[in-house]
């Protein structure tokens, strides 16, 4: 085999492509890791307990600890679910992303900073990943940008939401569905007894989004509040305008704005089959109704980078295909279930207005935050279950006051 300048190309230093890249280089293999190091996508910014525990994550990185989640109705009804025991970390994404990108370069990958251009083979098979970088060197316009390419064994696309890697390299690439997002960090309002630093609030009305949700969460100094839809006729900044009225807010400084696509259905192939891959946000994991992705991104980077890992030493890219599968396995049923739970709970008011009603059982939050903290379905009190499903169908079916 001819040599190459790198094993592995990660493009993308978000929390997949910044986690793929250390456990790579942690392996002994030689790992570039690009990335463009621009604002990070819109993002709420929770980790639970099992992400924190499993990718050793110190504790100064938590800019909050949330204790309770707040679920706001279309008429207002509130219901606070408490955590009984530990707490969801809230982080700042600029610095979390770069604390784990600089953790994989003190593992062995080599950082470079640029914008991702092109994939191509020559003729004796090998990659290049093509990329753009700042010379230094100004012009009227600003600095020259240069062309870098760099041969590689494997290629690993961490971009994120409509992944240009996925496109042009990935079967069924486009079979995904998308929810865009949009938020405001803004100041977070001193003294304020409307605003608890240990609670998220989230909304679910359809002024503030047609089909998905909107939130407030607490961030320490500053605050997230924001929301998403698929609905692309829906405008995402009226919507945050009207929920910071809603929540108080509109007075408050905002620090800055950030909108981005948010993939809520795995891609059905995350390889080509051969050397080329995607993870995190590329592949599509994202649990849908929550949008949660911090944790299933680095989970899959993780599960991907292993089968990687196992592809290159055996020569064999059914490896691939296996992590997927192994993936899949382990959180499939939750995304199906969340997708289940979007599709029924989110489509109108009426609906909106139930399941929040829903959330004022205590088996219904005792079995969320069990499954949220521990990131698998809590199976240890299947009657609990059981009473959820007969309580669900008594607000189906209208049996049940709200």
């Amino acid at each position: 085999m001819s040599q190459t300048d790198f094993d592995f190309v990660v493009v993308g230093g978000g929390p997949s492509g910044a986690t793929a890249a250390q456990e790579l280089a942690q392996a002994g293999w030689r790992v570039m890791l690009l990335d463009r190091q621009g604002r990070p996508k819109p993002c709420g910014g929770a980790i639970p307990p099992r992400l924190i525990k499993d990718f050793d994550i110190p504790d100064h990185l938590l800019v909050a600890k949330v204790t309770c989640a707040r679920m706001i109705s279309p008429s207002d009804n509130r219901v606070d679910m408490h955590i009984d025991q530990g707490f969801v970390g809230m982080v700042d994404r600029c610095d979390f992303d770069e604390f784990l990108r600089a953790r994989a370069a003190a593992s062995g990958a080599e950082r470079r900073q640029g914008i991702f251009e092109e994939i191509k083979r020559d003729e004796a098979g090998t990659l290049w990943v093509s990329y753009t970088t700042s010379t230094g060197k100004s012009h009227a316009h600003g600095d020259l940008p240069r062309l870098i390419k760099v041969s590689t064994r494997m290629v690993i696309g961490a971009d994120g939401a409509k992944s240009e890697v996925a496109r042009h390299h990935i079967p069924k690439a486009d079979q995904t569905k998308y929810v865009f997002a949009y938020h405001e960090i803004i100041q977070a309002p001193l003294a304020d007894k409307q605003h608890d630093a240990e609670r998220c609030d989230v909304y679910y009305q359809g002024q503030v989004s047609p089909d998905f949700y909107g939130w407030v969460f607490p961030h320490g100094n500053t605050m997230s509040v924001g929301t998403g839809s698929a609905d692309k006729g829906f405008s995402l900044r009226s919507a945050t305008g009207h929920l910071r009225r809603l929540a108080g807010l509109d007075d408050s400084p905002t620090l800055r704005r950030e909108g981005a696509p948010i993939p809520l259905k795995p891609l059905p192939h995350w390889d080509n089959g051969r050397d080329i891959l995607v993870i995190g946000d590329a592949a599509g994991v994202v649990a849908p109704s929550s949008g949660e992705g911090i944790y299933y991104a680095m989970d899959c980077a993780r599960t991907m980078a292993k089968a990687a890992h196992q592809a290159l030493i055996s020569g064999e890219p059914k490896h691939l295909k296996k992590g997927r599968k192994q993936f899949m396995k382990q959180h499939g049923k939750v995304f199906w279930i969340l997708g289940v739970m979007q599709y029924f709970w989110y489509q109108n008011d009426q609906r909106r207005e139930k399941f929040v009603k829903i959330c004022e059982d205590r088996d219904v939050q005792r079995l969320t935050f069990e499954s949220y903290m521990n990131k698998q379905l809590a199976k240890k009190d299947p009657m609990a279950h059981v009473r959820i499903f007969f309580k669900d169908m008594a607000h189906l079916l209208g049996l049940a006051r709200t």
